[in-house]
């Protein structure tokens, strides 16, 4: 989804930093293997990740929604050595390959960065996960969002960084709502709770489909 000229956007991705060759392979095949291969966060909004990772350096880390493990890698590029990323997602069969290119990014060396995946519901995982949360990342089945919110607030701290993802959801935050349509809702009535929650701070980026930073008071 472009919301500059596609020139715009081409000269943007160009003067920003480079995607990482094994973010490069990871993104062929998913292009290759994967249907829907467009959820990936792409070269530039993973750029984005990785940069506020690095200012973050975030030592836990909560993603909701892996797909093939683009955004987590960019993530995981920022946190310091023995943090954790858990990174939670409901389809089984992409688990393997996000696996085989955790696997990778740990053989670098880079980082000593414990990447823990779960499979199944998020909704039934996320209330049993113990401790707190620096930084979690959403970028799951919109319809849900709200549900996520509101169980992420009791992993969080004070400076707990929470990124939304998809909240411009291809410009129809702005249109009439279909009566179909189950995550338009949603999103609305998510990016309002962020704008108004009193705990948070918030601003919404219009990085490639909408990217929400709040920050826990």
């Amino acid at each position: 989804m472009f919301f500059l000229p596609k020139d715009l956007d081409n000269y943007i991705v160009a003067h920003s930093e480079d995607e990482p060759q094994i973010l490069q392979d990871l993104a062929r095949e998913t292009y290759q293997k994967v249907l829907q291969p467009i959820m990936l966060s792409g070269p530039y909004q993973g750029r984005v990740l990785s940069m506020i990772s690095h200012l973050k350096t975030p030592q836990r880390v909560l993603e909701i929604g892996t797909f093939t493990g683009y955004s987590a890698l960019c993530i995981a590029e920022g946190m310091p050595n023995n943090s954790e990323l858990i990174t939670i997602d409901i389809n089984e069969e992409l688990e393997e390959l996000a696996a085989g290119y955790f696997a990778r990014f740990r053989e670098s060396g880079t980082n000593n960065i414990n990447i823990n995946q779960k499979i199944g519901d998020a909704i039934e995982i996320i209330p049993q996960l113990e401790g707190t949360f620096d930084l979690i990342f959403i970028d799951a089945d919109k319809p849900n969002y709200v549900n996520y919110f509101h169980q992420i607030m009791e992993k969080v701290h004070s400076g707990t960084l929470i990124i939304s993802d998809n909240v411009l959801w291809h410009g129809k935050v702005v249109e009439n709502v279909n009566s179909k349509d189950k995550s338009t809702p949603v999103l609305l009535e998510y990016n309002k709770l962020l704008k108004e929650d009193p705990r948070l701070q918030t601003v919404l980026l219009s990085v490639r489909d909408g990217l929400t930073l709040s920050r826990v008071l």
